[in-house]
């Protein structure tokens, strides 16, 4: 699926209170899972052992961690949305409110839905607040997909030209 593509961040003006965007399906598969624990250190056994998870979890499963599907917005946000003239940077501000309503099993499908919530200038850039929305594929017994993680995501937008030094965000 093709990015929503826009000639400048002005034209994002047009998308706000819209849902502009749902992305391709995602797999979260044990190795990624085994990665993520690597590198976070969090290396629960509700993540990595499958055959303990099996017999004691309420899911029958290894389930991801849900950092790892919030760490995957940056990723699906390029899946979402282009600025083709004018940014020069872009900045991961932070959130504002996280929730993990649903675990997402070893080997299932996410995919994210991107709400543009408000646009506003700030420190000669452009701050955008995000409601996304983080879909589990349907699973056994499920007809539709289950959020899995509903985020309030902010970013800063930064013009090629600006000479600011943004405080704050990664």
């Amino acid at each position: 699926m093709q990015p929503l593509v826009l000639e400048s961040l002005d034209d994002l003006k047009d998308f706000v209170g819209c849902e502009f965007k749902v992305t391709d399906w995602f797999e979260i598969t044990q190795d990624r899972i085994l990665k993520f624990a690597e590198a976070t250190e969090d290396r629960q056994w509700i993540h990595l052992d499958p055959a303990r998870a099996k017999r004691e979890s309420p899911y029958g499963a290894t389930i991801a961690h849900g950092f790892l599907t919030l760490s995957l917005l940056s990723d699906l946000s390029q899946q979402a949305l282009q600025i083709q003239n004018g940014v020069g940077m872009i900045v991961n501000y932070g959130l504002n409110r996280v929730r993990f309503p649903a675990p997402v099993l070893a080997g299932s499908k996410i995919r994210a839905r991107f709400t543009v919530q408000s646009l506003q200038d700030v420190n000669n850039g452009r701050e955008a607040t995000f409601s996304v929305v983080l879909e589990v594929q349907s699973q056994e017994g499920q007809t539709q997909p289950k959020p899995c993680c509903v985020a309030e995501w902010v970013i800063r937008y930064y013009p090629r030209d600006s000479r600011f030094q943004p405080q704050g965000g990664v």
